[in-house]
């Protein structure tokens, strides 16, 4: 059984809605059940392990954020410790609204249903909401950048960011996670609103350090002739796990779901995603590559959902994973609900070692053993690289991939 922790942060700076918000979480939250992996949408996770109990939690922010310089960005905002310390936004920015939650009196998010554990331990524990607000017809020059960092140990730090966008605008919003290396549990929630023909990218770079758990979700509803990208790179963490729900609910609304991951060492990396089509003639696209080497694991489980009223879907599924070692462990679990026959879906995952056939082919012309295995990897993430918005976020989430392959290499 989970423990929860004892108290919810405190309303250090008096804005009351907010502590009404979490104690209704916190009151929620004490009464569902919490995960079990005999839960299917739990399985093969080690949250059995985890006790909350033990972590503490910070304070709420005093006073204003610092001001920033957001740099090329249209806006940046620092978060440390699951607490808000800097704000800055572009001059001449039109369109464009970044608040923190206790500076605007209506909820940020709409609270989830009981049986959203993880959503409403976000609520109960996380400081300040980041609302993202993005005005019919703009279209926002340069990225948000949202910036995570945990800097003390055994901590439980939560975060809530809420995106809206209005019809027919355009925004690319980018999220980092960086952390120490000892203990701590994260837990990110992100709600996504994207209007009738908005245009909306998210790149979500976990990045954190080796003890650390991670829960996090996303939740996006999509309107008609809408289009929604969402990036992950999932690099750090003990057990790092990601839920990613994409409703796509008005017509011709577009979904496209892509992921990096490499886990070595001890790691667990859970990835559960949810394609829900809700209205007629809607797209979704997921592809999501991973490694794992040494005695790391990982989770993929997919569901493509297609409502009786979503006809013409087209929603497509694949999963790919490398094993680099015989002690590593990868899971793929895709699955197909199906509730309208005029469709076109399909979904596809494999598990294995390098291909030898594209080891011998760059063997034969003379690229020595270890440097064609980098080669092949490279070129195994670099598909999805190629479809984040950020070239600066790729480059960097490339380096990283780039720096555990020649450890591999090396090794």
């Amino acid at each position: 059984m989970i423990s929860l922790p004892d108290t919810i942060v405190d309303d250090a700076d008096g804005a009351p809605w907010l502590g009404a918000r979490r104690a209704v979480a916190a009151a929620r939250l004490a009464q569902v059940d919490p995960p079990d992996d005999s839960a299917e949408v739990w399985r093969y996770s080690p949250v059995r392990r985890l006790d909350l109990g033990r972590f503490g939690v910070v304070e709420a922010r005093r006073g204003e954020p610092e001001q920033l310089d957001p740099g090329e960005a249209a806006a940046r905002i620092e978060l440390r410790n699951g607490q808000i310390t800097g704000i800055g936004l572009r001059a001449g920015t039109a369109g464009l609204e970044v608040l923190a939650g206790r500076d605007h009196d209506a909820a940020a998010v709409t609270l989830p249903d009981g049986d959203e554990f993880v959503a409403l331990l976000a609520e109960t524990v996380a400081g300040d909401p980041v609302h993202v607000r993005v005005a019919p017809g703009a279209v926002i020059d340069g990225p948000i950048v949202i910036d995570h960092q945990i800097d003390r140990p055994e901590l439980l730090t939560a975060t809530v960011t809420a995106v809206t966008v209005g019809a027919d605008a355009e925004v690319t919003i980018v999220e980092r996670r960086r952390s120490h290396d000892d203990d701590g549990v994260v837990v990110p929630l992100l709600d996504i609103e994207v209007g009738d023909a908005a245009r909306v990218q998210h790149i979500d770079a976990q990045l954190l350090g080796a003890q650390l758990w991670q829960l996090g979700q996303q939740r996006a509803r999509v309107g008609a002739q809408a289009t929604l990208a969402m990036h992950q790179a999932a690099l750090g963490g003990d057990y790092a796990r990601m839920r990613v729900d994409c409703q796509l609910v008005g017509r011709g609304a577009t979904g496209n779901l892509s992921a990096v991951s490499f886990g070595s060492g001890q790691q667990t990396l859970d990835f559960r995603t949810f394609q829900d089509h809700v209205g007629a003639d809607t797209t979704s696209d997921l592809l999501f590559k991973g490694v794992v080497d040494d005695a790391a694991r990982s989770i993929y489980s997919g569901l493509i959902r297609v409502r009786p009223d979503a006809r013409g879907t087209s929603a497509f599924q694949t999963n790919r994973n490398i094993k680099l070692a015989d002690t590593a462990w990868a899971e793929s679990v895709p699955n197909l609900e199906i509730e309208n026959n005029d469709v076109r879906c399909s979904h596809a995952s494999t598990v294995g070692p390098i291909d030898p056939d594209q080891r011998f082919y760059l063997e034969s012309r003379g690229v020595p053993p270890a440097e064609a295995d980098q080669l092949i990897l490279a070129g195994f993430f670099d598909e999805v690289l190629a479809r984040f918005p950020v070239k600066a976020v790729a480059a960097e989430v490339g380096d990283l991939l780039a720096r555990r392959l020649d450890r591999v290499s090396t090794s």
